[in-house]
C-alpha cells in the first residue's frame, strides 16, 4: 500500500516543521521563550529575529554593529520589512539555512585516524582558531573571549587535533539555543567550519559535524541549523550528505567592508577568470580607490592608474622590475652567479653535460636535484636522485622544459619561500610537499586523487597533484605502487618539491625568521636589483641561521602568504601616496 503524503508526518515535517523558527510563537511557548535573543559570538552577534516582536529593534541592532565585526540577524520572518527599514545599511544575506532533524540523523562513516575532536583547552587553541579563520578570510575572535567560553553549555568551541603532530586542523562552534533563550523547540545551530586547507588527510569537516550533531543529540535537542553561502558547493555537498535539508530561514546582515563581496555588483565575466595571484593585488587596488583596467585576464595582465600615474603588472610582476633583473631571475644558473658573488650560500652545481660527466657529479654529492635552468612551477624538476639510471632520466626529463639542465647538490632542511618587496622582507613560509596519509581502504592512486581535488578547491584550481612519471618515482621511492592500499594512518610524499602548483602546502613562518635569513633575504634582492622577490631557501631551522638559497622567483604568489600583507606592500610600492588609505 502506498502512504499518502498527505498523511506521513515525516514528510509534512521535511518541508514545514513547525514553522516556530521563523514564525513568532505564541501562548505559553511565547512566555516561556527569552526575548529579543543576542548572541555574542567573538567575531560579531548572532540575533535570533524570531525572538524580536519588533522588525524596528533588529534594524537597529544591525545598525549598531561594532567596527570589524559582523553581525548575523538570524530566524528573520520578514526580512523585506527590516529591508525597508534601513535600506542603505542592510542586505539579505545570499545564504541557504539548512536543517538536520536529529532523530533523522544516522550514525556513519569512520573518523580520520589519529584525529581528536574536543573542546578548547588554551589560548593556544584560540590562536590556532585564528590562524584558521584567516585563511578562509573569516572574521577572527578575541583570544581570550574564546578561551572564556571554554567549559560553556551554550557557546561550544571545539577543535580537531591531529595526535600526530598535535597541530589545529580544524574548528567549528555550537550555540545550544534551549539553554540560551528557552527555545520551545529545543534547537541548536552550528556555525564557523572551517578547516586547515593544508591538512593531508579528508574528512576533517564532517567528523567536526558529526561530533557536534551527536553532542547536541545526546542533550536531547531536536534539530541543529546552520548557514552556509548559496554557492559553497563543497560545504552544501557535505551537509546534504549528512541528511541535512534546506528550509526557509533567512539571514540579514548590515553593510560593512567585511560583507562587502555579499552585496556589491557580481564581478564582471572576465573578473572570474582573473587566478589569485592578480585578485589580491587587485582587490587592495580597489579598496584604495586605485582605478584597475584588466588587460588579459587570463595571463593575468592588468594595469593600475592612481594620481595621474599607470603602472601595468603581470601578478606581482610590474614594470617597476627591470628586463634585466628578471632575465636574472629567469634563469637560475645566473641566479646563482650573482648571488655568490654577493657572498650568499648556494648549493653546489654542474651544467649537465655528457652521461659520464653527470655521473661523476652524482658520485661527488650521492643524492642530487635535476631541474631545467628556467622554468617555474616545478615543471621538469626531479629532486632526490641517487642512481645513474635515474639520473639520466631526469635529464631527459628536464630537458623538454629547457635544452640547458642544471644538476645540483641536494642540501636538505625546510623549503623556505620569502617575500621581499621593496627590498624589505615581508613574509616567510614554510613549503611542504604533497603527502598522503593512508586509511586502510584506499589506493594510493584514490589517495592522491582526492587531495589533488582538496588542494584544487582551496586555492581557487591553483594547486593540483601531476599523476605523472615523477609521483610514480616519489611513490616507488617510498616502497609502494599507484595500486598499493596505504595503510591507515601511514603517511608517504607523492613529489619531492614542495611546490604549491604540484600539490604542495604552504605555511606561515614570517615571526619564526631569524635576523640572519631576513638579511640574507634583502641582500639577495639588492643584488638581483629587483624590487619584488620570491627567494627559495633550504634552512635546517626556520628560526636559525644557516641556509642555502636555492633559487629567485621574479613572478612570486602573494596570494600564498595570507594573512601576511603581502598586497599592501606591494601597492605601497608602485603608489606610496596610497599608503595610509
Amino acid at each position: 500500500m502506498t502512504r499518502s503524503k498527505k498523511n506521513d508526518h515525516r514528510y509534512q515535517r521535511t518541508l514545514s516543521p513547525s514553522l516556530r523558527s521563523w514564525e513568532q510563537p505564541h501562548g505559553r511557548a511565547a512566555k516561556k521563550m527569552k526575548s529579543d535573543a543576542v548572541l555574542n559570538m567573538g567575531w560579531g552577534r548572532l540575533i535570533f529575529g524570531h525572538t524580536f516582536k519588533k522588525n524596528r529593534d533588529i534594524a537597529k541592532l544591525l545598525r549598531e554593529e561594532k567596527s570589524g565585526k559582523r553581525d548575523v540577524a538570524f530566524y528573520i520572518r520578514d526580512p523585506h520589512v527590516i529591508l525597508a527599514l534601513a535600506p542603505q545599511e542592510l542586505f539579505l544575506d545570499p545564504s541557504h539555512t539548512y536543517r538536520l532533524w536529529v532523530d533523522q540523523y544516522r550514525h556513519g562513516g569512520s573518523r580520520p585516524k589519529g584525529l581528536l575532536i574536543r573542546r578548547i583547552r588554551s589560548r593556544t587553541d584560540a590562536n590556532e582558531i585564528n590562524r584558521i579563520y584567516a585563511t578562509h578570510h573569516m572574521v577572527q575572535t578575541d583570544p581570550e573571549y574564546i578561551v572564556s567560553h571554554k567549559n560553556s553549555r551554550v557557546l561550544l568551541y571545539l577543535v580537531a587535533e591531529d595526535t600526530a603532530t598535535g597541530n589545529i586542523v580544524g574548528t567549528v562552534a555550537g550555540v545550544d539555543h534551549e539553554l540560551f533563550f528557552n527555545d520551545p523547540e529545543m534547537g541548536s545551530s552550528l556555525w564557523s567550519l572551517a578547516v586547515d586547507q593544508q591538512v593531508p588527510y579528508p574528512g576533517v569537516g564532517e567528523a567536526l559535524v558529526r561530533y557536534l550533531a551527536e553532542h547536541f543529540m545526546a542533550l536531547g535537542r531536536s534539530y541543529v541549523d546552520l548557514s552556509v553561502m548559496h554557492d559553497n558547493e563543497q560545504a552544501v555537498a557535505l551537509y546534504e550528505k549528512l541528511g541535512f535539508q534546506r528550509v526557509p530561514v533567512f539571514c540579514v546582515k548590515h553593510k560593512n567592508p567585511i560583507n562587502e563581496p555579499l552585496f556589491i555588483a557580481p564581478p564582471e565575466a572576465w573578473e572570474e577568470e582573473l587566478n589569485p595571484y592578480s585578485e589580491i593585488i587587485i582587490r587592495e587596488a580597489r579598496r584604495r580607490g586605485i582605478r584597475v583596467n584588466v588587460i588579459d585576464a587570463d595571463s593575468g595582465y592588468f594595469s593600475l592608474t592612481f594620481g595621474g600615474r599607470s603602472v601595468i603588472c603581470r601578478e606581482s610582476l610590474s614594470e617597476l622590475t627591470s628586463a634585466i633583473a628578471m632575465s636574472r631571475c629567469d634563469n637560475k644558473a645566473v641566479t646563482r652567479r650573482v648571488l655568490t658573488r654577493a657572498g650568499l650560500r648556494l648549493p653546489d652545481q654542474f651544467v649537465a653535460g655528457s652521461e659520464k660527466e653527470n655521473s661523476e657529479f652524482l658520485k661527488s654529492h650521492e643524492r642530487v636535484v635535476v631541474k631545467p635552468a628556467r622554468g617555474e612551477q616545478g615543471r621538469g624538476i626531479a629532486v632526490d636522485v641517487r642512481t645513474d639510471e635515474g639520473l639520466n632520466a631526469a635529464v631527459e626529463q628536464a630537458r623538454r622544459h629547457c635544452e640547458v639542465v642544471l644538476i645540483e647538490e641536494l642540501v636538505e632542511g625546510e623549503d623556505l619561500r620569502v617575500i621581499v618587496i621593496d627590498y624589505k622582507v615581508v613574509a616567510g613560509a614554510v613549503r611542504r610537499p604533497a603527502e598522503i596519509v593512508g586509511t586502510g581502504r584506499h589506493t594510493v592512486s584514490k589517495l592522491i586523487g582526492k587531495l589533488s581535488r582538496r588542494r584544487s578547491a582551496a586555492t581557487d584550481g591553483e594547486s593540483r597533484i601531476p599523476m605523472d612519471a615523477e609521483t610514480e618515482r616519489c611513490v616507488e621511492s617510498a616502497g609502494y605502487d599507484m595500486d598499493s592500499v596505504l595503510p591507515a594512518g601511514k603517511s608517504i610524499c607523492v613529489r619531492k618539491t614542495a611546490n604549491l602548483h604540484t600539490g604542495g602546502t604552504i605555511h606561515d613562518a614570517t615571526a619564526e625568521l631569524h635576523s640572519d635569513l631576513v638579511e640574507a633575504s634583502e641582500r639577495a634582492a639588492r643584488a638581483l636589483k629587483i624590487p619584488v622577490v620570491g627567494l627559495d631557501f633550504i634552512v635546517p631551522k626556520i628560526d636559525g641561521n644557516e641556509y642555502y638559497i636555492i633559487e629567485a622567483n621574479e613572478r612570486p604568489g602573494l596570494a600564498n602568504h595570507e594573512p601576511q600583507p603581502t598586497a599592501e606592500r606591494f601597492i605601497d610600492l608602485l603608489f606610496p601616496q596610497s599608503s595610509g588609505m
